[in-house]
């Protein structure tokens, strides 16, 4: 498949295709990259769509670059390649992968898109820091004292559970098809099923599957889930 390296306001990005006047944005997830979108890419482009994916924050290229990966970072390079693929395509859609979906919501909560497909998405951030205080024995108090808190998983920030709380997911105009794992510990089904409801969304529910839809089987599904709705 042809693919094109590029900087995007000097975030590295490949788009992936033939030249056509379709193509979808493909935002990756937690320790992701833009190359892991060539498998998507690859669907994409049999569907007559060229690809375009870049590496968030401390992912990809720019691991050892000091700008961290949250919610601020996050939406500002989403908004500078979303302007980007606005002033050289003409129909644009989006494919999101868990953190991603959530910086997704966002940047582009004002934008309408052709479709979007959302992957293991994070649509409540504030249930998964919820449940993180539950998980690390951490208190609102405690974070709000220590500004930052470590855990396996990530950093709990103060500034970052501000923003969460005082933004909640209001507005998403595009129509949007999830997949979601039954198995997935970071965003309950119930969570899923209100987001659902709330955007008119079009839900698939994999039995089997963990957030991260890396088991035996979940290549398939997926596969089989892309082509469908692409």
């Amino acid at each position: 498949m042809e693919k094109k390296l590029i900087y995007i306001d000097s975030i590295p990005a490949i788009i992936w295709g033939k030249n056509s006047s379709k193509v979808y944005i493909y935002v990756h997830g937690k320790m992701g990259n833009k190359e892991e979108a060539a498998f998507f890419a690859d669907i994409a482009e049999k569907k007559g769509y060229q690809t375009i994916s870049f590496d968030l924050p401390k992912h990809g290229e720019r691991q050892n670059r000091n700008a961290p990966c949250d919610i601020w970072n996050g939406k500002h390079d989403l908004e500078c390649i979303g302007k980007y693929v606005y002033d050289n395509w003409n129909n644009i859609s989006l494919y999101a992968c868990s953190i991603g979906a959530y910086f997704s919501l966002h940047a582009y909560k004002d934008k309408m898109f052709e479709k979007c497909l959302f992957l293991s998405p994070i649509l409540d951030m504030n249930y998964l820091i919820q449940n993180m205080f539950l998980w690390f024995d951490v208190c609102e108090s405690e974070l709000k004292e220590k500004g930052e808190i470590e855990t396996p998983i990530e950093t709990l920030s103060w500034n970052y559970y501000q923003f969460v709380k005082n933004n909640p997911v209001k507005q998403w105009i595009t129509p949007t098809y999830i997949m979601y794992g039954y198995r997935d510990t970071l965003q309950s089904e119930k969570v899923i099923h209100q987001f659902v409801k709330n955007f008119n969304c079009q839900l698939t529910i994999s039995k089997d599957s963990e957030h991260s839809f890396m088991g035996d089987t979940d290549r398939n599904i997926l596969q089989n889930w892309i082509k469908e709705y692409i």
